[in-house]
């Protein structure tokens, strides 16, 4: 509630405030000698009728009151009637300047309605204009849904006559051969079925996880992103078995050595960073990059050298290479596509084998079923999920939904994700949807049942949300919440897997990338001179 009131009192004050309403009610309080009116009504402005600013401001003039004192001495009481007359005078006073100003305020709404009344037609002419385009978008979507069922149609009725033709193959052979009994020994070979079926291919990912293979070794590996190595700090990691500790050198370029000590095999990510040097914290003893010793304090300094790994710094992020044939010549390029902006950069420890995730990260068929509280609420089940990709790659995309995938080798899974409409199957590819996600993970094997994960994520939208205070911890409790729902299952998987099962037994069509995966980590542990789908 809003009021207006006007009140009388020694020192002079007029405070008011202009309210509409339809339903007022004045009250009168008097204490001694004065009065103090007020009004009060609902929510809005002035009072409709006239009638009602009347009666709040029809007071008589006191004028033809006030006593006649001209040339009089006053005692002190006739003094305070006169000043209380005064008072009372320019009370009056200005009640009738106020409501001349109200009466002139309705004069000019008045005139103004009628352009008020035009000024609502047209936005109402703008609304109805938008919900038009609002309409006609709706009716264009339903045509891109319309033409994706279509072609999935068309390739089920495909399939079902490659099965039709294959049925109705193998019953002409089974005739034809009751009709020839007389020459059955020279008929068996010619009568068998035209089209045989190609064995179902099967893979054998089970027992316990194997030692790595050295040849798995030499690849270039992304194990941190530039923005958490500071110049005065260390980053410890873990690849292939193996500790490592990476730091900025004097010159700021990153290095990345054993993190033991030759000393007394004290973890060196236990000291700190001294003058681009790595300090020991047991003894003091300081190394560069190159992992040579250039400080032993209290000793004579001695021709000691620990093991550092190629390390090198590109797009935002920390490379080595573990393995012992020289490096390649050039790093491959990790950053999203033209027209994203990098959000948010997240590193997870996971205590599952870099094998299993990548195995999960490269099927989106599971989505419906495990991600039904994150990304995928609400996502029906589609009748039939493929991955379509060329013959020999290790990318494509998926059906029915907007997503790009693909595997990078060693380790790396990087999809764009269309996101018009959210929890929703539009049948839509990438193309088609306005607003797209990046994504990056890169799956490190720390160790046989360990596996340090580097997410970056990359928005083609709302460049304002990376400056908004604490959105990392967002998006990284999103990506928490989603990987939750993934480790349950995969650590399951594991769990049997080292107990003899096998996880690979029956893959289908949506399985396509993962087995592709498989073949091509098959050929580098054999050692194959030329590895499946490098082109």
């Amino acid at each position: 509630m809003t009021a207006i009131a006007t009140a009388t009192a020694i020192s002079l004050s007029l405070p008011f405030s202009l309210c509409r309403s339809n339903k007022s009610c004045t009250r009168k309080f008097v204490k001694g000698s004065f009065g103090v009116f007020a009004v009060y009504g609902e929510e809005g402005g002035i009072p409709d009728k006239k009638s009602s600013w009347l009666t709040l401001f029809n007071v008589e003039d006191p004028r033809t009151k006030v006593p006649q004192s001209k040339g009089k001495f006053l005692d002190a009481n006739q003094a305070l009637e006169v000043a209380r007359y005064d008072l009372q005078y320019c009370d009056w006073r200005a009640r009738q300047d106020v409501l001349t100003i109200m009466l002139l305020h309705e004069k000019v709404v008045e005139v103004l309605n009628p352009l008020a009344r035009d000024y609502k037609s047209i936005g109402t002419m703008k609304k109805e204009l938008a919900e038009l385009q609002e309409e006609l978008s709706q009716a264009h979507n339903q045509v891109h849904i319309s033409e994706a069922r279509v072609s999935a149609a068309l390739d089920k009725l495909a399939y079902m006559e490659e099965l039709v033709n294959d049925r109705l193959l193998q019953e002409r052979s089974t005739v034809e051969s009751e009709c020839t009994s007389s020459s059955a020994s020279t008929s068996t070979g010619l009568l068998d079925t035209p089209k045989s079926k190609q064995p179902r291919r099967t893979l054998n990912v089970s027992g316990p996880v194997q030692d790595y293979s050295s040849r798995l070794k030499n690849f270039w590996y992304p194990v941190a992103f530039s923005a958490d190595l500071k110049n005065d700090t260390m980053l410890p990691i873990d690849c292939f078995e193996q500790s490592w500790v990476i730091f900025r050198g004097a010159d700021g370029k990153p290095g990345c050595v054993r993190n033991t000590c030759a000393h007394r095999a004290c973890p060196l990510d236990l000291g700190s960073v001294n003058e681009g040097r790595i300090q020991c914290p047991y003894h003091g003893w300081e190394y560069s990059t190159d992992g040579k010793c250039e400080k032993m304090p209290s000793t004579r300094l001695l021709n000691v050298k620990i093991k550092a790994l190629p390390c090198f710094e590109q797009e935002g992020m920390i490379w080595i290479w573990p393995g012992n044939d020289p490096p390649a010549a050039t790093l491959p390029s990790l950053l999203p596509p033209s027209g994203f902006q990098i959000h948010a950069e997240i590193v997870m420890e996971l205590p599952v084998e870099h094998g299993l995730l990548l195995d999960n990260l490269l099927d989106l068929a599971h989505a419906p079923f495990t991600h039904t509280s994150t990304f995928a609420k609400g996502w029906s089940v589609p009748s039939l999920v493929k991955f379509l990709t060329p013959a020999s790659g290790l990318q494509g995309y998926w059906d029915p939904y907007p997503i790009d995938m693909e595997f990078r080798p060693p380790c790396m899974v990087l999809s764009t994700i269309g996101i018009s409409k959210p929890g929703k199957l539009e049948g839509q590819s990438t193309k088609q949807c306005s607003t797209h996600l990046h994504q990056l993970h890169v799956c490190l094997p720390a160790s046989r049942q360990k596996t340090r994960l580097l997410y970056r994520m990359s928005l083609d939208f709302a460049p304002l949300l990376k400056h908004i205070p604490f959105m990392q911890y967002v998006w990284r409790h999103f990506a928490e919440q989603v990987l939750n729902e993934d480790l349950r299952l995969v650590l399951g998987q594991q769990d049997r897997m080292l107990n003899g099962a096998n996880i690979w037994n029956l893959p289908v069509s949506y399985d396509k990338l993962g087995v592709r995966y498989r073949i091509w980590r098959d050929a580098v542990d054999s050692g194959e001179k030329e590895l499946p789908f490098s082109k």
